[in-house]
């Protein structure tokens, strides 16, 4: 974990049980005192769909809470292989719905909840927008995606040429998750962002990935999908950067650049959903 950000008040919370799904933990970031409802967002860690928690985000959630003065939600979303899908997508959806439905309580405006994640988280972030569609909410006004993890059929070998994530760990995170081999079934709805065909009527998104990361082709043809769908995207390819580069070379100038514009994307989103 980074270090939390001056100021932001880091609390751990529960999302009560509902039937078969079990509490959800989460770590609500915050900053300052608030006179008037903030924006939210919802984040999803990263780990392949197999590993990770919300500590190893705390620096740029704490980021976010701090210059933005966002409400960061970030999810401790149940695990594959223990737990397949749709496990961590229901985390977040309940996580989704207990923030808008404990907007007052939070200090959210209910109108302004964003999603996000790096990764795996991502892939839920972008999957999760989808079911709110579909299910008619809680309304979600912007999608933040780094280097999402959004297509089951990326197995193919790379030669090893992929830095930190690999065809093969693709290849076993989404076989873990899916409950089969990768790539050889349809899975079924909200298990692979990539895989739903009618892209209308989604959020605006940013989406940011790197140049040599495994996860590139299918970024880029998300991000056309969704334009071709007349939603609004955000795209930023990043020269040379590797999967999670970021948190690797933190003090490298194009990963701060890399930072500072998810930060300027979610702020002008949230202020534009403002006003809306």
């Amino acid at each position: 974990p980074g270090p939390i950000a001056e100021g932001v008040d880091a609390r751990h919370d529960v999302v009560p049980a509902d039937g078969d799904r079990p509490d959800v933990p989460v770590v609500v970031y915050s900053a300052g005192d608030r006179d008037v409802a903030s924006p939210a967002l919802l984040w999803m860690h990263g780990g392949g769909l197999v590993m990770g928690s919300p500590e190893t985000g705390q620096e740029l959630c704490s980021r976010f809470a701090a210059e933005l003065g966002v409400v960061v939600i970030s999810v401790d979303y149940r695990l594959a292989p223990e737990d397949p899908f749709p496990a961590a997508l229901d985390d977040c959806a309940a996580t989704l719905s207990w923030t808008h439905d404990r907007a007052a309580e939070l200090g959210v405006d209910a109108g302004r909840i964003a999603v996000g994640g790096d990764s795996a988280g991502g892939g839920l972030a972008a999957c999760l927008a989808q079911r709110a569609l579909d299910d008619g909410g809680p309304t979600i006004c912007f999608q933040l995606l780094q280097y999402p993890m959004l297509d089951d059929r990326t197995i193919s070998d790379d030669g090893g040429a992929a830095l930190v994530w690999s065809a093969a760990s693709n290849r076993y995170a989404w076989s873990a998750y899916l409950g089969h081999p990768a790539g050889e079934q349809e899975p079924p709805p909200y298990a692979a962002a990539a895989r739903r065909d009618d892209l209308a009527g989604l959020p605006p998104a940013w989406i940011g990935i790197g140049e040599i990361d495994l996860f590139h082709d299918e970024a880029v043809d998300y991000a056309e999908r969704l334009r071709a769908a007349g939603v609004e995207v955000d795209l930023h390819v990043e020269p040379g950067m590797y999967h999670a580069a970021e948190l690797f070379a933190p003090d490298a100038e194009s990963m701060r650049e890399f930072r500072s514009r998810m930060v300027a994307a979610l702020g002008a989103a949230v202020a534009a959903s403002a006003t809306a």
